[in-house]
């Protein structure tokens, strides 16, 4: 069971330099009759936008090599617990509108929080997770749940 498939981030929430950059156009799709771009987990090269430093950037979702745990998500309690300190791992916010969730999508108001890594010109940024609420568990049928920026589902 995948944790989570993917997030969106409206059309306009991009600058024309980061679209044209990592041709994302390959991206958008309409909902409601507005464009926006679905970031998904389970493609060829996923990538995520994160806000680092107070700069928008778009970054691997998660790390494929050696370099780093070849997954794109890590529990809130690990990064509590210190286990990312030898990566050097730094905060970022990862900004969406919606999370889709087993073929489920929900609002997401303010962003994900997550934390990105570097090294040997390989970055990649991971989705913190937490356990479900109530709530999640049912809608989504899973026990984990992303970290959202100032609101619990």
């Amino acid at each position: 069971m995948l944790l989570m498939d993917g997030l969106a981030l409206p059309f306009s929430d991009l600058p024309l330099d980061l679209i044209e950059q990592y041709e994302l156009s390959r991206l958008v799709h309409e909902r409601g009759g507005e464009k926006e771009f679905r970031f998904l987990r389970q493609v060829r090269n996923a990538i995520l936008p994160v806000r680092c430093d107070g700069q928008l950037q778009i970054v691997s979702w998660g790390c494929r090599t050696k370099h780093f745990p070849k997954t794109g998500y890590t529990w809130l309690s690990t990064v509590e617990a210190g286990e990312w300190t030898a990566y050097e791992a730094q905060p970022v916010e990862i900004p969406a509108v919606a999370g889709l969730h087993n073929g489920v999508w929900f609002r997401i108001r303010q962003g994900v929080r997550g934390l990105i890594v570097e090294a040997d010109e390989v970055r990649a940024a991971y989705m913190l997770v937490e356990p479900a609420s109530y709530y999640y568990k049912i809608m989504t049928r899973s026990e984990r749940m992303p970290v959202l920026i100032g609101e619990r589902i």
